[in-house]
């Protein structure tokens, strides 16, 4: 399995190990630990519909995704420099785009992934931070584990998701990085632009 894929789908398969209250989760462990069966029953219960019907699986995800993740904060780190010099408009296309590709890129590939891969270590962080790094291994074909660190940001009382690293390499970073190169060969309009119609695009093409 492509390495970078297994970190976003290890990213939706945690959100989706939260408790279903999410807002009910005090503590940073609480978003990955709790309702282990959440996502394995929903899947159980409905495999065979969401594999049918693509719009019933993004609904799926975003029923689990959307209350777990902080979108406009992780935005904010991908676009790091440029966040603060965005304007609102901007900020806020970004977020829904940026978002909606996260969403319709990998929500097929959650039907593939084994929930019994993940394993959650006890909670050792600080949560009296604004953020904090909650660790699991993700378990490959070969047996081997490798470490997946989520990293959550506590907001109006809330602890909510924003980027998840695999032996130490940032998905934020990585994305950051990406675009960065994008935003000065074109610009952030274009980065959005484009973003907005590859969304599109996948949603045309089902």
């Amino acid at each position: 399995m492509n390495m970078f894929r297994l970190v976003i789908l290890a990213f939706i398969a945690a959100l989706a190990l939260a408790l279903p209250d999410a807002e009910a989760a005090t503590r940073p462990s609480e978003v990955i630990e709790g309702a282990v069966d959440l996502l394995n029953e929903g899947l159980s219960d409905r495999k065979e519909e969401l594999e049918a019907d693509e719009d019933a699986l993004r609904a799926f995800i975003d029923g689990i995704l959307l209350p777990r993740f902080d979108r406009e904060f992780a935005a904010g780190a991908v676009l790091g420099k440029h966040w603060r010099t965005a304007s609102d408009e901007q900020k806020d296309r970004f977020v829904s785009a940026f978002y909606a590709t996260l969403l319709q890129r990998y929500a097929d590939g959650i039907l593939e992934f084994d929930m019994n891969r993940v394993e959650i270590l006890p909670y050792k962080g600080d949560a009296s931070k604004r953020t904090t790094v909650v660790k699991t291994n993700v378990r490959l074909d070969d047996g081997s584990k490798i470490p997946v660190h989520y990293t959550l940001v506590n907001r109006e009382d809330q602890w909510r998701m924003f980027d998840v690293k695999i032996e130490g390499i940032s998905y934020v970073v990585n994305y950051r990085k990406e675009l960065e190169s994008e935003i000065r060969s074109s610009s952030l309009d274009a980065v959005i632009i484009r973003l907005e119609r590859e969304a599109g695009a996948m949603t045309a093409d089902e």
